[in-house]
């Protein structure tokens, strides 16, 4: 368990924070990197169990991180100014909850100590995905999946 005293989470803003305290506040669930459709006529979004092609299946991270927005042109830089307002990311996203004023939870790795709780808790997209790699767009629809959790 952290003490409160090594929470920067709890204690600072996300504007606060340091890069490196904003890229450890992901949970490494990879669900942002899973294609997701908008309706159009709702601005609801369905998540795909399709996964861009750089994801890890196993680790749920990037594969080439560094590099990512070059190679994946549809691949977006969160920030501090923009993670309250992309209704697509997941509800239990880390950004998405301490912007919205909510604490991490149990299963975070920054709360438990441990980077394995994400998958152990169901909440990482290991073996439930497929690549990019082998559906076409047309296919995406018949992808959308319905995840408890989301």
């Amino acid at each position: 368990m952290v003490t409160e005293a090594a929470a920067f989470w709890n204690n600072k803003t996300l504007g606060e924070m340091s890069a490196e305290e904003w890229e450890r506040l992901c949970d490494g669930c990879g669900r942002c990197c899973l294609h997701k459709l908008e309706d159009i006529d709702t601005g609801l979004f369905f998540y795909t169990n399709v996964a861009c092609r750089l994801l890890d299946e196993e680790s749920c991270r990037c594969m080439n991180y560094p590099d990512r927005l070059n190679i994946v042109h549809d691949c977006l830089h969160l920030s501090a100014d923009d993670a309250g307002q992309l209704e697509w990311l997941p509800t239990s996203c880390a950004y998405r909850r301490l912007a919205s004023g909510q604490p991490l939870e149990w299963w975070h790795p920054l709360v438990s100590g441990d980077p394995k709780t994400v998958h152990q808790a169901g909440i990482s997209v290991r073996g439930k995905i497929t690549s990019e790699n082998a559906v076409t767009k047309e296919q995406l629809e018949d992808h959308v999946v319905h995840w408890i959790d989301f």
